[in-house]
């Protein structure tokens, strides 16, 4: 059983069904991906940020060597958009400018640091990194500072949709056989003679000899309850901006990022940068933030303006009228900064897969790999099974075909021609296939996640009322009932004018 239903619970899930259908994934949200998940920069990172000889860095720099076979057949779309690290005067603290001559200051941003951070890569086993000057550097990014003095980039940096993967592993995961449970919290692991019997959830009790634990930033609290634990999550809030693709596609053709030396940094972060997302919009963030609640995603117009001040300097003209939308995510990074995999030597049968921050993503598949060897050891088959299905089956995206194939499918189904969605392009056939999915979408942010209604310029404003009217119509309920993201968040207060009734109050 896989407590977590994140990236990392069902890639673990999906792998597991390699060997034995037998797996459920348990997770209190509506949905899957609802935790860091949905909240990230959705770069897959090379390792190069990371600090020498953690389990984070071997597991990022592993991970990402093992991407694009982890993505195959899942129909997900992935690319390698690269890294630039740009080094300025700012790269260098001031007092240690100031005791410098500007012959050997030039020197060390032109060629000691750019080389220092080649080094370091080959360190890690990160190959191919190559240094730029400063005319390289800007016609690579014309939009980077005109202060660039050099740069590397580092080939290896990709870019992946966090949400549609871990939709894509969960749904690959059940047509093996997997079952994916949702609205179900883990409340009590049922432990006897020092082994694994049940998890006890708040709809009853499940009987299981193994549980691995990938609970995020709850991952603390479900290893207590196993009596399986020893570290602490303390959560850390990253918030990121979000600019129209129209008018950003082509604004950066990399991630980019300014180098700061060693100490520079006053957050436990590799600082954020500019990034694109696969689908083209322009991202600059995430910031790091220590809060003590666990589920603060709110984000204020003095961090949005941090953001806008954090890297002005990097790109002096972006496009900041442009920006169309702002998420935070929280992320569970452990008091020793690094990951926590390990079966527990207390109970038997009990894996933690905790601290998983950044570079989670990106170290997925070596993730997996890791745990996948404590589950062998625990019992799980050794030889996959001759009738895995490799492929997931996926549903066209309207948006990316070409006239002759959206004329073949609108003949064969109208719905196929009723656009719910103006700024995404998005067909009521495709908002169909998301309710009626392998893990389904039942709330309108997980519709958004599987079809990217809402995630236009109008941020929901035309296509918002359309999607919720199918929701209502497929699932049977009155469109009051229609939430945003589950329980406890409710779309409308009722019908119109409902409230100007007598006896009624517009009070929720």
């Amino acid at each position: 059983m896989v407590v977590g239903a994140g990236i990392i619970g069902c890639a673990i899930a999906r792998e597991i069904t390699r060997y034995l259908p037998d797996v459920v994934v348990l997770d209190k949200e509506n949905d899957v991906a609802c935790g860091a998940s949905k909240a990230n920069n959705a770069e897959v990172h090379s390792g190069i940020g990371e600090d020498a000889g953690t389990l984070k860095q071997k597991l990022n720099v592993r991970g990402n060597r093992m991407y694009d076979e982890f993505v195959a057949g899942l129909g997900v779309d992935f690319r390698r958009q690269g890294l630039l690290i740009v080094v300025t005067p700012r790269s260098v603290p001031p007092e240690v400018a100031e005791k410098m001559g500007p012959e050997e200051l030039d020197e060390l941003l032109r060629v000691k640091i750019p080389e220092g951070i080649v080094a370091y890569g080959k360190a890690a086993g990160i190959e191919g990194l190559r240094i730029l000057n400063r005319e390289e550097v800007l016609a690579r990014e014309p939009n980077v500072t005109p202060e660039a003095v050099s740069g590397v980039f580092d080939p290896h940096y990709g870019l992946v949709c966090p949400y549609k993967l871990t939709i894509a592993l969960a749904e690959h995961a059940v047509i093996n056989g997997a079952r994916v449970i949702l609205n179900t919290e883990v409340t009590g692991i049922r432990v006897e003679d020092g082994e694994v019997r049940g998890v006890i959830t708040n709809r009853g009790e499940i009987a299981t000899g193994l549980v691995i634990n990938a609970a995020g930033v709850f991952a603390d609290e479900v290893a207590e309850m196993a009596g399986a634990g020893g570290f602490r999550i303390h959560p850390r809030k990253g918030a990121t901006l979000l600019f129209d693709r129209q008018v950003t596609s082509e604004y950066v053709r990399s991630s980019v990022a300014l180098f700061r030396m060693p100490g520079m940094k006053k957050e436990r972060s590799k600082g954020g940068g500019a990034m694109p997302t696969v689908e083209g919009n322009l991202q600059l963030g995430p910031t790091a933030v220590e809060v003590e609640d666990k589920y603060d995603t709110s984000i204020s117009a003095e961090e949005i303006e941090e953001i806008f001040e954090r890297f002005h300097y990097l790109l002096p003209n972006f496009p900041k009228e442009a920006v169309i939308s702002a998420f935070s995510g929280v992320r569970a990074p452990t008091h020793e900064e690094d990951f926590v995999i390990e079966a527990s030597e207390r109970v038997r049968g009990f894996v933690n897969v905790a601290g998983i921050q950044s570079p989670g993503l990106a170290s997925a598949p070596a993730i997996v790999e890791m745990v996948m060897g404590f589950l062998h050891e625990l019992g799980i088959p050794r030889e996959p099974r001759p009738d895995f299905d490799p492929i997931r089956p996926t549903t066209p995206r309207f948006a990316e075909l070409d006239d002759r194939e959206r004329d073949s499918l609108i003949r064969k189904d109208p719905r196929w021609g009723n656009i719910v969605c103006r700024c995404e392009y998005v067909t009521e056939a495709e908002v169909l296939a998301a309710i009626h999915s392998l893990v389904p979408a039942t709330d309108m942010d997980g519709v958004k996640r599987r079809t990217r209604t809402g995630m236009g310029r109008c941020q929901g404003g035309f296509c918002g009322h359309r999607v919720a009217a199918i929701l209502a119509r497929e699932l049977g309920i009155p469109v009051t009932e229609v939430t945003k993201s589950g329980g406890g968040s409710p779309l409308y207060l009722g019908e119109n004018k409902e409230f100007l009734q007598p006896g009624r109050s517009g009070h929720a």
